[in-house]
């Protein structure tokens, strides 16, 4: 799935709330211009993705059946 595709069910499922879709997204949306970013950039990028994501917290918790 691309990330057009991704966006796409993210928006068409109401899932905009759902902040490890949007993690999943940002990591698409990386992964495909990997090829035109610096390996710097790339990996500057990816630290800024993990941050977000571990601000997050255990998010899962309540939630397992729903989201695993």
């Amino acid at each position: 799935m691309n990330s057009e595709e991704l966006a796409k069910h993210i928006e068409q499922t109401n899932s905009m709330g759902k902040s490890w879709l949007l993690v999943q997204l940002r990591l698409q949306k990386l992964a495909e211009a990997k090829p035109d970013l610096s390996s710097t950039e790339y990996h500057a990028r990816v630290n800024d993705i993990y941050q977000d994501m571990m601000n997050l917290g255990e998010w899962w918790v309540g939630i397992e059946d729903e989201v695993f």
